[in-house]
């Protein structure tokens, strides 16, 4: 009897504590020292209660831009033109598009018809 190799699925493999892979830690601990940064700024105003929740809503919102993606849809624009693309990735090009001021370079190549031919006009 001939054995076959049967191919593993290592897309899980990469996770620490079940659901954190390394990507979504990294941007979850940066969401985290987001909200410890904004306690310390209302620590200064006297607001002393808001350190639980803010850690946790903005170690949510850092977990989410590291691991989701965005909605296929077209119920909005940017939805119908970044659909299926990860969050990290779209809000990347959004930075880089809007540091270049909204200029989109593009590389535009002289092609020739007639397979490369030079054409002379005719008069």
């Amino acid at each position: 009897m001939k054995s076959y190799y049967l191919p593993r699925e290592y897309g899980g493999e990469g996770k620490i504590l079940y659901i954190f892979s390394v990507k979504s830690l990294i941007y979850t601990g940066v969401g985290a020292l987001i909200g410890i940064l904004i306690n310390f700024i209302l620590k200064m105003f006297g607001i002393n209660k808001a350190f639980v929740p803010l850690l946790l809503i903005f170690g949510a919102i850092g977990y989410c831009v590291g691991t989701l993606r965005m909605p296929n849809s077209n119920a909005f624009e940017i939805t119908r033109k970044t659909g299926g693309e990860k969050i990290d990735e779209v809000i990347k090009r959004w930075f880089l598009f809007k540091m270049k001021h909204g200029r989109i370079y593009i590389y535009k190549e002289n092609i020739l018809e007639n397979d490369g031919e030079e054409t002379k006009d005719e008069q």
